[in-house]
């Protein structure tokens, strides 16, 4: 059998497209495996020194590329937009193998960088608190939308309506019945439980956030909290990939989006590229900031009430979070904390 010089993995639960390239580019085998199947078959192959695996970047690809660097291997995740590209005939496995081999080959290709165990147990906390925080937003909208059809209004906020439902159910002279009462009090016992594991979780997060030195460092820049430093360590990862801050902040999708041709400029609104959950929280970080901007006199905050003054509130969140990317790239890559610049 040839010399195999490139792999591509097209992932999947059960059954994974397995494409082997040689020195040439020239197609070895294209064939489907199962998944318990395929780091043995990877382990008999003859290689190059230089053997490269490629995968399409998704939730499994991390797990496969440390497995794949085990054996040896050199490994590498590229974006499904970019892989999407070099797509062609029908989209079917081989085809999709073929497409991230073609796209692994490239020599401007665009990757995704490889996540720890420590990054992804961070992660999975993160992302079971915003599970949680949606699913006690549903219960809550829903508990409110029942109690207004028996004339009960209540207020948005989750801690009024965990306060309130109890007397509600204990009041005889509105118009709830025995059955209605039973069925508001057992949505009510499901919103109680969903606070808790949120708050049990941003217990945790914090506690993460005090024994970690970046962490610690970051807060120190107005408008980041336990929960944005966090998650800011765990789904970015190593800031020194980034060559600079402006690149941190377009992988975030702050930056302007473009539409320029022949010399002329057209910039319009953020291109929200990149995890919408960080870039969520930078922006609310930042509305924290500016709320706080008037009482500051420190070049950054006068910055912002001027953005905020000429552009309005919400640009100037925006463009704020948009400095904060920035900044903390540099207080990561310098290993810094934040320091006012003085007007």
């Amino acid at each position: 059998m040839a010399i195999v010089n490139r792999i591509a993995l097209d992932l999947a639960k059960d059954f994974i497209q397995v494409l082997a390239l040689d020195e040439n580019e020239q197609e070895v085998f294209n064939k489907k495996l199962r998944s318990n199947k395929v780091l043995a078959k990877l382990a008999t192959l003859s290689r190059t020194d230089d053997c490269e695996v490629a995968v399409e970047s998704c939730g499994m690809s991390h797990y496969w590329r440390r497995e794949c660097e085990k054996l040896g291997y050199q490994t590498v995740a590229l974006p499904p937009r970019f892989v999407k590209a070099y797509l062609q005939g029908e989209k079917n496995d081989a085809n999709d193998a073929r497409a991230i081999a073609e796209a692994a080959s490239r020599p401007n290709r665009q990757t995704v960088r490889l996540k720890s165990i420590e990054q992804q147990d961070l992660a999975l906390m993160v992302n079971q608190r915003e599970g949680f925080v949606q699913t006690r937003t549903q219960f809550s909208n829903r508990l409110r939308g029942q109690l207004a059809e028996y004339g009960i209004i209540l207020p948005r906020q989750v801690s009024t309506i965990l306060q309130r439902v109890p007397e509600i159910l204990e009041d005889d002279s509105n118009a709830l019945t025995l059955q209605s009462r039973d069925l508001i009090n057992r949505l009510y016992q499901v919103l109680r439980a969903m606070d808790e594991e949120v708050k049990a979780l941003d217990r945790r997060l914090a506690a993460q956030a005090e024994r970690n030195e970046d962490s610690q460092r970051l807060m120190t820049l107005p408008g980041i909290g336990p929960i944005t430093a966090t998650s800011l360590l765990a789904l970015i990862g190593d800031v020194s990939e980034f060559k600079r801050g402006r690149n941190l902040s377009e992988y975030l999708g702050l930056v302007p989006r473009q539409n320029s041709s022949g010399g002329k400029d057209r910039l319009g609104g953020i291109t929200k590229k990149g995890n919408t959950k960080l870039r969520t929280l930078l922006v609310h970080g930042a509305r924290s900031a500016l709320r706080v901007a008037q009482k500051r006199h420190d070049r950054l905050s006068l910055w912002a009430q001027d953005v905020a003054k000429r552009r309005g509130n919400n640009v100037a969140a925006v463009a704020l979070a948009n400095k904060h990317a920035r900044i903390i790239w540099a207080m990561l890559k310098n290993q810094e904390d934040y320091r006012m610049a003085a007007a």
